[in-house]
């Protein structure tokens, strides 16, 4: 009777270890566990939490998703272990093949999280400084005191090349590519509207057309190539690609939320702050390296991960590459938002609590923003969290 005491007592301190380090321990993910990881888990037994966090995710995607006409797909993962996945509708909206883990959809502004941390590894491998100034890297920069972090936190008082290169008479019959944009910088130098480096956060995309040219320059490979060789082959990202014209015709195509398909147009070359395609399942694997303490070391993280923008008050903030929620609990969601033509894109981490939250869609969707909610399972996360693009 008393090995039966011992016993039963023995496996109650041992679940409420579990239940503890289940609850709280985020998972420290090392270079090799990284590469099992190509195969995700799936299928696997869950904990409490896990099917909490099930429950919570086949809610949102049942009550929300569906109901706006959802056509794409949710996963939802913990510690690498897929607790929830689904897809709805076809890749052509009314015909064709049905939507599932191997299709690659655009990820518009989420692209942004790549660009950013392939130029932290570069510079590290470089041994360069994410302060130094963009003239050094590209000598014909026109302009003074702006340096790769200013581009990373969006704090480098550039005007967004979407709106300026259409006013200085760009022909929109024909694509326009990062080169041509560096070059109109050049160009009209003095009539555009430059603000002072640090000064304020302002969100625009011309940082990360000048990012991708950057690593194309640092690296002496073209930014496809570089990422394809840094970490979309390492990491088994096999249905991730940097996209160019040429494949035009063979990628997911995006529509209006009236099913109308959505042409491709001048600014589509562009790459760095868009362009990207990948699964859900792929940016699982991407969720997974970002805990990699080898391929990205725990200063670098920290340095991305954090925000650099408190002019105003509030819980939103931007880091190198990510949005962040910095919220007064303590809890943080490390996130990007994406909205390209009919794409909207989710990609939301939740470092504390070892999980990620992927919603990809390519029929314009409001509702997919909303994919944070899901985090309300887990204590900490209880904030109206608004939309971002």
């Amino acid at each position: 009777m008393k090995k039966l005491k011992l016993f039963a007592l023995l496996f109650f301190c041992s679940g409420i270890v579990y239940y503890v380090i289940d609850q709280n321990i985020p998972q420290v993910v090392t270079h090799s566990l990284v590469s099992q990881y190509r195969n995700l888990v799936s299928n696997a037994p869950l904990s409490k939490k896990e099917r909490d966090l099930r429950y919570s995710s086949e809610k949102f995607y049942r009550s929300t998703l569906l109901r706006s006409r959802f056509n794409g797909g949710i996963i939802v993962a913990r510690n690498g272990k897929i607790v929830f996945e689904a897809y709805n509708g076809n890749e052509r909206i009314k015909y064709g093949k049905p939507i599932d883990s191997a299709t690659s959809f655009h990820l518009a502004s989420v692209s942004k999280t790549i660009t950013g941390m392939a130029m932290l590894k570069l510079l590290q491998e470089k041994k360069r400084s994410v302060d130094e100034q963009v003239q050094s890297f590209i000598p014909e920069f026109p302009f003074t005191g702006i340096s790769v972090r200013n581009l990373l936190s969006h704090r480098s008082g550039l005007p967004n090349y979407v709106y300026f290169v259409e006013k200085f008479g760009w022909d929109t019959h024909r694509f326009i590519t990062n080169a041509d944009i560096l070059t109109m910088m050049i160009q009209y130098k003095t009539q555009l509207d430059v603000g002072r480096p640090n000064a304020y956060f302002d969100y625009c995309n011309t940082n990360y057309v000048i990012l991708a040219l950057i690593i194309e320059r640092l690296s002496g490979v073209s930014y496809k190539n570089y990422l394809k060789t840094a970490f979309f082959e390492p990491l088994g990202m096999n249905q991730t690609f940097v996209f160019s014209m040429d494949q035009s015709d063979q990628v997911l195509p995006s529509y209006k939320n009236n099913n109308r398909l959505e042409t491709f147009m001048f600014l589509d070359a562009v790459y760095g702050d868009k362009n990207i395609y990948s699964s859900l399942r792929d940016m699982v694997r991407w969720d997974m390296a970002l805990y990699d303490t080898v391929q990205f070391p725990l200063s670098m993280q920290e340095e991305a991960f954090k925000g650099y923008s408190y002019e105003r008050k509030g819980v939103k903030n931007y880091g190198l590459g990510w949005r962040l929620y910095e919220l007064p609990t303590g809890k943080k969601i490390v996130y990007h938002n994406g909205w390209w033509h009919g794409n909207n894109t989710v990609f939301s981490r939740l470092p504390q609590d070892s999980t990620v939250i992927i919603v990809l869609g390519n029929r314009f969707n409001r509702s997919i923003y909303q994919a944070k909610r899901i985090a309300g399972i887990f204590d900490g996360y209880g904030i109206d969290l608004q939309e971002d693009d």
